[in-house]
């Protein structure tokens, strides 16, 4: 029997497609490292993320299509990724970013900063690199739910990100006493987000995510005039009062050109893990009502769960402390569909 040929296993391959991206792996430039010895085939599958979630079926596929050649005995794929960049960001504030991502809501106590914490910490136990910036000018509370209270001193005239659950972190809050109130206008407000964006030493991460303070006022539009987002994400909870206010949060990103990767419902239907009842305190299903209306994707609903409070109030975010509960699990899932679909924007 003769031994399968490089050609042959490309045209194999070449019949596996990425599911997200509807094309196959090797015109996206995904197959690396090709070794062929005689019946045995290894190669490296380099995914647009690290967070991709969707591994499993590019595994089966790949090995399906190669297992019907002739001579394939053994087949030994590997794994790697490379996150595409914005190509508008490229260049722009000294190359610090590959994508950014906002994270907005349209009022305040909707736990928007409880989920931009835990995406980004999920993002970064994926293995991408991820930074942390704490745009809530007026409110600043990342430091207290990552459990950090200061930053490195200055290098080479740069702010130094502090550091802590796998993330590099920009917030007032370091800059600030926390009892002192910040009264400024929007000039001010401006230029703070500016020096966080161009004057830190971010190094480069694959993804920025960006904590934005509740409503639509001067930092949105800060962020759209001083670099490209790639995407926003609007959090919301279940009740009526929250989505008309999510509503006018996603009316802003449209007319400001930026793409919204998807609604987030927070504090949804809580689960006794005692008694099995489920209690909805805030509603349920609206996020995914709002979604649909907007014909925009429904990223999940997190559970309403103390596990997530305490966490965020101890320092410790919930990804990070229980990973195995629901409220984690659901944190993770919304990762990995905000690194696809970024993924689906840069390389369409």
């Amino acid at each position: 029997m003769a031994n399968v040929t490089e050609a042959q296993v490309i045209e194999a391959l070449s019949r596996v497609k990425e599911p997200e991206l509807g094309r196959n792996i090797v015109s996206l430039g995904m197959i690396q490292d090709l070794k062929i010895d005689g019946g045995k085939v290894g190669f490296t599958i380099v995914l647009t993320t690290p967070a991709c979630p969707l591994t499993d079926v590019l595994d089966r596929d790949a090995k399906a299509e190669l297992g019907k050649l002739p001579g394939v005995k053994e087949i030994d794929i590997k794994w790697d990724s490379k996150v595409p960049e914005d190509q508008r960001i490229a260049g722009q504030l000294g190359g610090q970013f590959k994508n950014t991502i906002a994270v907005s809501s349209g009022k305040g106590g909707v736990g928007k900063t409880t989920v931009a914490v835990n995406l980004a910490v999920a993002l970064a136990q994926t293995g991408a690199t991820v930074g942390l910036l704490d745009a809530d000018i007026y409110g600043p509370n990342v430091p207290i739910m990552l459990g950090i209270d200061s930053m490195p001193k200055p290098r080479d005239g740069r702010l130094i990100p502090a550091y802590a659950h796998g993330l590099r972190v920009m917030s007032m809050g370091f800059l600030v006493p926390p009892d002192q109130p910040v009264i400024w206008r929007g000039p001010m407000i401006h230029s703070a987000i500016r020096q966080f964006l161009g004057d830190v030493d971010w190094g480069n991460p694959d993804y920025l995510i960006i904590d934005l303070p509740p409503g639509t006022g001067d930092a949105q539009l800060t962020l759209a005039q001083s670099v490209p987002l790639t995407g926003a994400i609007i959090v919301t909870t279940p009740q009526e009062v929250a989505l008309a206010d999510a509503v006018k949060g996603f009316a802003t990103f449209e007319k400001l050109e930026v793409d919204v990767l998807g609604i987030v419902e927070n504090m949804g239907p809580y689960t006794d893990p005692k008694t099995g009842q489920t209690i909805s305190f805030f509603g349920e299903g609206g996020g995914k009502r709002m979604a649909e209306r907007l014909g925009v994707p429904f990223l999940g609903t997190v559970p309403l769960d103390p596990n997530v409070r305490i966490g965020g109030d101890g320092g410790t975010p919930v990804v990070v402390q229980h990973p195995d509960s629901p409220a984690a699990q659901m944190f993770m899932k919304i990762a990995k569909e905000v690194a696809a679909r970024i993924s689906v924007l840069n390389l369409s």
